[in-house]
């Protein structure tokens, strides 16, 4: 497959995807004004809790089995790893920009979490239609790489709706708190008042600190007669009060998002035979079901396309991200992580960890190349805070993946085959 070829694969389906979000920037502008707030808002929803679910469902009912999720085992390894380094990466980025605590969810999350999803499901399928393609026949190439890329876009649609969503969620909040405790105060406040105004501030914040600062403000007598009818601590009581502060910070219903139900639902009726026999295949008694839920997933990619074109008319001018933050993020998701994901393979096929499929291995190395997750404009879209600067860091990493994913697309079927 020569270099051309290559670089028709890799740069189509990023020009598709282009196309797609400037027709979302039109229906967005004023003049049009079709993808208004509200509808980018709805729309999301939808996206949320139909779109999204029914497209991972039906990858993976139709593609995985139980032989393909045990030779498979190493990909789910792999796509933590790219959270973790791609973390640790943006954790860097943080302590030498030193963004607004509001963005830093953001830059995290577009360092973590890559598009491992729709982009793999676009452009695998794409290559293997290439003439002379290197990975086989093109619909032995096409069944196989389908089931690689679902199972990457299922494990990667947990890992971003537990880890990624929350770590976005938080500091989306921190904004408000900022708010409610940067309150200006009266400076004629007498000195008793000011003195308990700090643990006043504090138990907006947190309960648990507030009690303590009322203990250390008892009587010792008080405090010396607790001690006596209570001579062991109550390390229970103070184990629930960290597991309660702890389900505060970390959102445990989003861990059961609707597409992580259907991630556990498609890979029962893939691997359970009597659920696949009457869903999956043209003689299924319920494939009627089966092809309803096809028929709204199709509708996942270009709805959300097109709200990340829509974030874009507003992105460009209200955005608080810097250029160097910009830049940052770019060679964080486009110099960094590939080439840590070369060691990273290279080294799982030295040791036997991973089979010698080179469709498998080309995969894997790809889910270290990848543009940040469209679902992380989604994030952003729900809780109100940084969808102008993630549509801008959109904007520019997906137009500079029609370089990106080129170059290394060619460098990894080199090194593969």
């Amino acid at each position: 497959m020569g270099f051309k070829n290559i670089l028709v694969a890799a740069a189509m389906p990023v020009l598709k995807l282009l196309i797609v979000t400037s027709a979302g920037s039109f229906l967005a502008t004023n003049r049009v004004g079709i993808l208004c707030e509200d509808a980018l808002k709805h729309l999301n929803n939808v996206v949320f809790y139909l779109f999204d679910p029914a497209f991972v469902y039906i990858n993976l009912a139709k593609t995985i089995t139980l032989k393909s999720v045990v030779s498979l085992w190493f990909m789910p390894l792999n796509i933590l790893l790219t959270f973790i380094i791609g973390t640790i990466l943006g954790w860097v980025v943080i302590q030498i920009m030193k963004p607004p605590s509001h963005l830093r969810g953001l830059i995290l999350g577009c360092c973590a979490g890559g598009n491992l999803g729709n982009m793999l499901i676009i452009i695998v399928p794409a290559i293997c239609k290439e003439k002379g393609g290197p990975f086989g026949a093109e619909d032995v190439c096409n069944r196989y790489g389908l089931a690689y890329a679902s199972l990457s876009m299922a494990v990667a649609s947990i890992f971003l709706w537990s880890y990624v969503y929350n770590i976005i969620r938080i500091s989306s909040s921190r904004k408000n708190k900022s708010i409610v405790i940067d309150a200006p105060t009266s400076t004629s406040l007498p000195e008793e008042t000011s003195k308990t105004l700090p643990g006043e501030q504090i138990s907006m914040q947190d309960s648990t600190v507030h009690e303590d600062v009322e203990d250390r403000h008892e009587p010792s007598s008080t405090k010396t007669e607790e001690l006596k009818g209570k001579p062991e601590v109550q390390t229970p009581s103070k184990l629930k009060q960290a597991l309660k502060t702890i389900s505060g910070k970390v959102d445990v219903k989003k861990l059961l998002a609707p597409s992580t139900i259907a991630v556990i639902i498609g890979f029962a009726v893939g691997i359970i035979a009597p659920f696949r026999k009457a869903l999956v295949g043209e003689s299924a008694p319920l494939r009627a079901i089966q092809s309803s839920i096809a028929l709204l997933g199709d509708g996942d990619i270009p709805t959300t396309t097109l709200i990340m074109g829509g974030n874009l008319t507003k992105g460009i001018h209200r955005s608080e991200i810097r250029v160097s933050i910009l830049v940052a993020i770019i060679v964080v998701r486009y110099i960094a992580l590939p080439f840590l994901g070369v060691l990273v393979v290279k080294g799982a096929i030295h040791f036997g960890l991973v089979h010698k499929d080179p469709l498998y291995q080309f995969i894997l190395l790809l889910q270290f190349t990848v543009p940040p997750a469209v679902t992380i404009g989604i994030m952003t879209q729900l809780f109100g805070a940084g969808e102008s600067e993630c549509a801008v860091i959109f904007l520019v990493t997906y137009a500079l993946a029609i370089v990106s994913l080129t170059l290394w697309s060619a460098f990894f079927i080199w090194l593969v085959t």
